[in-house]
């Protein structure tokens, strides 16, 4: 295996990092990564005038899960709907994980931002994640009104393994007739099953989600289908074979990672099916580098890049 070379701020931070980041995860570890401490909505919103409140809802099969709905305090109607799924794998994190952005948005934009509790692997394996994504989604659209937001400018955003379901989701969107999705922002999406590509097999045992991790992770999502034929593109978006008539498409991952070579395969997949894809690799960075080491330059960069796209693609909706 080769170090990979990563950005001198992102590597002065990795050491930092060892043993709170999922490297070299196994089943037997999940519940004490499931444990590692994460801000609380309350400290990501700090004093500004947001509100978050809570709403139970249908899932998959009629299960109840809940939404939480952020929005500003003065909040006047008519802006843009952000619909957030979190990452973790699929297997960790809840709601709030780095749900920083959508307080950031309801400021910047007015806007009303959804973010949902889906259930997650091992104990609910596909399609229980994704399903209970999607009726999050239906719920947010179907409340436009009342949530006081503009359902023409209803997006979709997920990072990591909520970057998986988030592409998942708008597929599902398409393919049934479901809410209208303005665009979808992907960041560093977990969307391949298979881990071939060179990426996925060569990013072990180093960064901030490795190999390992990524196997044991899916594994836990898909069982003994991981890796086969006829595993659902809802499921792992990567297996998609059509493309087209997807809305406008962010997608930005780190160059030394694993899903690097996914995520290209996934914008040029986009671009050949006739949609529009915007995609980012960040050289030198590794797996989340954006939040877990915001103040670097190269994290600077790369969320001035995510607002740049969402600035453009709200002017036109």
């Amino acid at each position: 295996m080769v170090e990979p070379a990563y950005d001198p701020e992102l590597a002065a931070v990795l050491p930092a990092l060892a043993g709170n980041v999922p490297v070299g995860m196994t089943a037997d570890q999940l519940e004490r990564y499931r444990a590692l401490p994460f801000p609380t909505i309350e400290e990501q919103i700090g004093d500004r005038p947001v509100t978050c409140t809570d709403h139970s809802i249908p899932g998959y099969d009629g299960a109840e899960i809940t939404v939480s709905v952020i929005a500003r305090r003065d909040h006047r109607g008519g802006g843009p709907g952000i619909y957030h799924v979190h990452g973790g794998g699929m297997v960790m994190g809840d709601r709030f994980a780095s749900a920083q952005p959508l307080v950031d948005w309801a400021m910047k934009y007015d806007a009303v931002a959804v973010t949902v509790e889906f259930r997650r692997a091992p104990e609910h394996p596909h399609p229980v994640p994704v399903e209970d994504c999607y009726a999050g989604l239906e719920w947010m659209a179907a409340h436009a009104d009342e949530l006081g937001f503009d359902p023409g400018g209803l997006v979709i955003f997920g990072g990591s393994g909520g970057g998986g379901l988030a592409a998942g989701v708008t597929l599902m969107a398409r393919d049934r007739g479901g809410p209208v999705v303005a665009g979808q922002l992907l960041q560093c999406p977990m969307i391949d099953d298979r881990n071939e590509t060179l990426s996925a097999r060569r990013y072990d045992g180093v960064g901030v989600w490795d190999r390992t991790s990524n196997l044991t992770a899916w594994t836990m999502v898909l069982g003994d289908r991981r890796g086969t034929p006829g595993v659902s593109p809802y499921a792992a978006p990567a297996r998609a074979t059509d493309l087209g008539g997807l809305p406008p498409t962010f997608i930005d991952v780190a160059a030394a990672e694993v899903f690097r070579d996914e995520a290209v395969a996934y914008a040029s997949a986009i671009w050949a099916a006739g949609g529009e894809a915007e995609l980012h690799v960040w050289g030198g960075a590794f797996h989340g580098f954006y939040d877990l080491a915001p103040e670097t330059a190269i994290a600077r960069s790369c969320l001035a890049a995510r607002e740049s796209w969402l600035d453009r693609l709200l002017a036109r909706t």
